[in-house]
C-alpha cells in the first residue's frame, strides 16, 4: 500500500501536518557517502514559496537520519529518513471537516476510513509527502549516476503555454490555479532492463508516476500523436548492435524493456484543487450543497515543483531495475 519496489524497495509515511514525514529505503548499497548536504540541491528544487505560484508554507527541509547511516557512511541496513513540519496552520482546515474540497482527497478519504483520516492539510494524501519521495531520489540518482545514468525532467508548458511566466501571469489575472507538462528525460540506460507485460518499464515508471498527487496522465515517446501515424513512421529504424535508432517515437522502451536509447515521457498536471475562487461542495452536516472558499496556503501551480519529484520517481525504478539486472542469470 505505502512501498514500492523489489530490491530497491521505499516506504512512504506521515501526514503533512504530523510530526513529521519520511521515507524509509530497503535496498540501499553500503558504503555511500551521505550527509544533509548532498539533499539540499533537489531539496530546495521541490521547496514551496521559493518561487513565485508556489504556497507560501515554508518548511526548512533538513533530512534527519534515523538508522542506515554511520559515520556519514550507508550501512546496508534500512535507510530511514524523516522532515519534520515545523510551518503548519491546521486552524485553517476545520471548515473542511464539514465540505470537502472538490478535486481532493477529502471526501474519498472521509469514506474509506470512516472519519478517522488525518484531514488536516490533506494529511496523508497531501503533496508535501513528495518531500520524503525526492530525498529517496537523492539515493537512486547517486547509484545511477555511477553508471553514467542520469534523470532530467523539466517544465514544458503552464496553462496552455509553452512560455512558463505567461501561463503563470493566467492563474494570477484569474486569481485561479492552473495545470501544467513536465518532459522527462532518462540517459544512458543499457539495452534490457525491464520485463514485458506486468513489470515493463512503462508500468513501473506509471506505477510510481500516478503516486504524485495531482499527475493525471502520461506518455512515452510519440505518446498519443502515434494514433495519427503510419507504423513506417512511428516505426524506429536500428542504426547498430548498441540499438541506437534513428527516432525515438517508442520512448527508448520497445516490447516493455529498455532499448538503448533515451528514454522520454511526459506528464500531465493538473490544477490545484484547492484554488482561491468560490467554489460549492457538498456539507456533510447539513447534506445540501455550499458555496465556500479555501482557506489555507497553496500552490497556483503544482507543476511548478514537479520536476523535481518526478525525477526522483523515476530514478527510483531505474535503479530498482538495475539491482534486479544485475541479479539475473544468464547461461550460454
Amino acid at each position: 500500500m505505502n512501498t514500492f519496489g523489489t530490491i530497491f524497495r521505499i516506504h512512504i509515511f506521515g501526514e503533512s501536518h504530523g510530526p513529521a514525514v519520511g521515507i524509509l529505503i530497503d535496498g540501499c548499497p553500503a558504503g555511500m557517502d551521505i550527509d544533509a548536504d548532498m539533499f539540499s540541491a533537489d531539496l530546495n528544487r521541490r521547496k514551496g514559496g521559493v518561487q513565485k505560484g508556489t504556497t507560501p508554507r515554508a518548511e526548512p527541509d533538513i533530512p534527519v537520519f534515523l538508522s542506515g547511516v554511520f559515520n556519514n557512511k550507508t550501512t546496508g541496513a534500512p535507510l530511514t529518513i524523516i522532515f519534520e513540519n515545523t510551518n503548519t496552520r491546521s486552524q485553517d482546515y476545520e471548515k473542511q471537516r464539514e465540505i470537502p474540497r472538490p478535486g481532493h482527497a477529502d471526501f474519498v478519504a472521509q469514506e474509506k476510513y470512516k472519519g478517522m483520516q488525518d484531514y488536516r492539510g490533506g494529511g496523508h494524501f497531501s503533496g508535501r509527502l513528495t518531500v520524503a519521495l525526492v530525498a529517496a531520489g537523492v539515493i537512486a540518482k547517486n547509484i545511477l549516476a555511477r553508471r553514467n545514468i542520469h534523470c532530467k525532467a523539466s517544465i514544458i508548458e503552464i496553462a496552455g503555454e509553452t512560455n512558463i511566466e505567461k501561463g503563470l501571469q493566467k492563474a494570477i489575472d484569474a486569481k485561479d490555479s492552473v495545470g501544467g507538462i513536465v518532459d522527462c528525460h532518462i540517459t544512458g540506460l543499457p539495452v534490457g532492463l525491464g520485463e514485458p507485460f506486468f513489470n515493463s518499464v512503462e508500468s513501473l515508471l506509471s506505477h510510481l508516476v500516478f503516486s504524485i498527487p495531482a499527475i493525471k496522465g502520461i506518455e512515452f515517446g510519440a505518446g498519443f500523436s502515434a494514433a495519427k501515424m503510419f507504423g513506417s513512421e512511428h516505426n524506429d529504424p536500428l542504426l547498430n548492435k548498441e540499438g541506437k535508432t534513428s527516432t525515438n517515437h517508442a520512448g527508448g522502451i520497445v516490447g516493455g524493456i529498455t532499448n538503448g536509447n533515451e528514454v522520454n515521457f511526459k506528464v500531465v498536471v493538473k490544477p490545484t484543487s484547492s484554488t482561491p475562487q468560490k467554489q460549492t461542495s457538498l456539507n456533510l452536516a447539513t447534506g445540501k450543497p455550499e458555496v465556500f472558499s479555501i482557506k489555507g496556503r497553496h500552490d497556483l501551480c503544482i507543476a511548478l515543483r514537479v520536476p523535481v519529484v518526478l525525477e526522483a520517481a523515476a530514478a527510483c525504478v531505474m535503479a530498482d531495475l538495475l539491482f534486479i539486472n544485475d541479479q539475473q542469470l544468464h547461461y550460454s
